[in-house]
């Protein structure tokens, strides 16, 4: 693309080889390419100023549907890449002016690049979020099936247990899940919690009470696999996703 900004998906060592993104396509179906600079490379594809220009990327990045469709890429060709050799993900949208700032980025940053590289080669992200149990903080039927009738004051003392029993739940499903991110973070390398998310966004109708990543040597995924299959608790729902590459871990913050 002529005049073209550059988007950044990732970051590798200069081993990177351009063989590995022949044939996959970007963001904007632009072709993807290979940066070396010094001991780095970087995994490139050039977009349009109209879209991701220091005006427009703003407004871009309040539409929900062409920030699914910029991501959805992005992923892809961070998960093609990764599959055959170790790269640090970028931010979604992280774009410079031309090959030039790229390359200049790689030469100013090596150290922390370098670092993060370290920390996850040979390591791959797993996803996991655990659910309160459906139906632990039901209220019990006080009265033949109509908990309604009565004095009033029966009325509200009922309405409180069962305000106390779901608050008990609650926390017991909290310290379960707990309890299942020790275990978790003892089979991993490391790990990163996030917060709970809304039942519109996790597509589950129950109150999410975990929702980490945790960062697992590619040889032991196995053993963390089976360290969350193996364990169990009537009170939370378990989900498990992965492998991915280490999104979580690769922030230039953390070296």
């Amino acid at each position: 693309m002529a005049d073209g900004l550059v988007y950044l998906y990732a970051i590798g060592d200069a081993a990177l080889a351009s063989a590995i993104v022949v044939g996959l396509v970007g963001v904007g179906g632009a072709p993807v390419r290979v940066l070396v600079g010094g001991r780095l490379a970087a995994v490139v594809s050039s977009v349009d100023p109209a879209e991701f220009g220091e005006e427009s990327l703003p407004r871009g990045l309040e539409d929900l549907s062409w920030v699914a469709a910029t991501a959805r890429a992005h992923h892809r060709v961070v998960d093609a890449v990764w599959r055959h050799h170790p790269v640090a993900p970028l931010r979604l949208a992280t774009v410079y002016l031309d090959d030039v700032g790229v390359r200049a980025l790689l030469e100013a940053k090596e150290g922390a690049f370098a670092a993060v590289l370290d920390r996850i080669r040979g390591r791959e992200e797993w996803s996991v979020k655990a659910f309160a149990a459906p139906g632990s903080d039901s209220e019990p039927d006080e009265n033949g099936g109509d908990s309604r009738r009565g004095p009033g004051a029966a009325y509200l003392r009922r309405r409180r247990a069962a305000r106390e029993r779901a608050s008990r739940a609650r926390q017991a499903a909290y310290e379960a899940a707990e309890d299942l991110h020790r275990t978790l973070s003892a089979a991993a390398s490391a790990n990163s919690r996030y917060p709970p998310q809304d039942p519109r966004l996790s597509g589950h109708p129950d109150d999410m009470v975990l929702n980490a990543a945790y960062l697992v040597d590619a040889k032991r995924s196995t053993s963390f696999r089976s360290a969350v299959d193996n364990w169990h608790s009537p009170l939370l729902q378990v989900t498990l996703s992965g492998p991915w590459a280490p999104y979580s871990f690769a922030s230039l913050e953390e070296s």
